[in-house]
């Protein structure tokens, strides 16, 4: 579905990702896990379109491919509110019926409705409304970058709950974790990451034979 061919980046002199291959199938669950520092963010945001590689290239299986990208931090514009928040982003997909996408959507995440700012939002309640601008456009791949840090846990399961239907369209999921439940519960494949460079990518069960299912310890 997606792939990246020899991607990486660089910020001045530092090398933030080395060349990096990795591909996207349809019904994956892809964990990206590593040390802070590691490249992970870049990577993901580099999938995502929001960031260009140095060099190397993301490729798409279908142009029309639709992307959802979840960032670490919430990215929305804090003078407007969560509604419209999601009708404009909405109309920059250029969904149909963006207003009632929206109201719909707010249900969805129970994100309140009551007109206050996003700014003034509780950072779960703004991390929520990414990810609700992320669902808009039923993304055929979802890419979330540590999406569940500020959220409690009845935040977290309605979270994994909303991201998992992706999958069960036929898409695929690619998430950045540092919470080691998340990875065992949610991850079949997992991409270990370390000072930018790319040292492991296998199956859940190949992950906890190798020396790198200590990346954390």
């Amino acid at each position: 579905m997606l792939a990246a061919r020899g991607v990486s980046r660089r910020f001045g002199r530092r090398v933030a990702l080395a060349p990096v291959d990795l591909d996207v199938g349809a019904g994956e669950l892809i964990a990206v896990i590593g040390p802070n520092g590691a490249g992970k963010s870049t990577l993901v945001s580099i999938l995502a379109g929001a960031l260009a590689a140095s060099a190397g290239g993301v490729e798409r299986a279908d142009p029309s491919l639709r992307v959802g990208w979840v960032p670490q931090r919430p990215a929305v514009y804090a003078r407007l509110s969560a509604r419209e928040n999601l009708e404009l982003f909405a109309r920059l997909e250029g969904l149909d019926a963006a207003a009632d996408r929206a109201r719909g959507m707010l249900a969805t995440i129970d994100v309140p409705d009551d007109g206050r700012a996003a700014g003034r939002l509780s950072l779960g309640n703004q991390q929520r409304l990414n990810l609700g601008i992320a669902l808009l456009a039923d993304p055929d791949v979802l890419l979330l970058d540590e999406p569940t840090a500020a959220l409690d846990p009845r935040q977290r399961e309605r979270l994994w709950e909303l991201a998992i239907r992706t999958r069960g369209r036929g898409g695929a999921v690619v998430f950045v974790t540092q919470n080691l439940e998340e990875l065992e519960r949610f991850s079949d494949r997992v991409v270990v990451l370390r000072d930018g460079e790319l040292v492991f990518d296998g199956s859940h069960e190949e992950y906890e034979a190798t020396p790198e299912a200590h990346v954390f310890a």
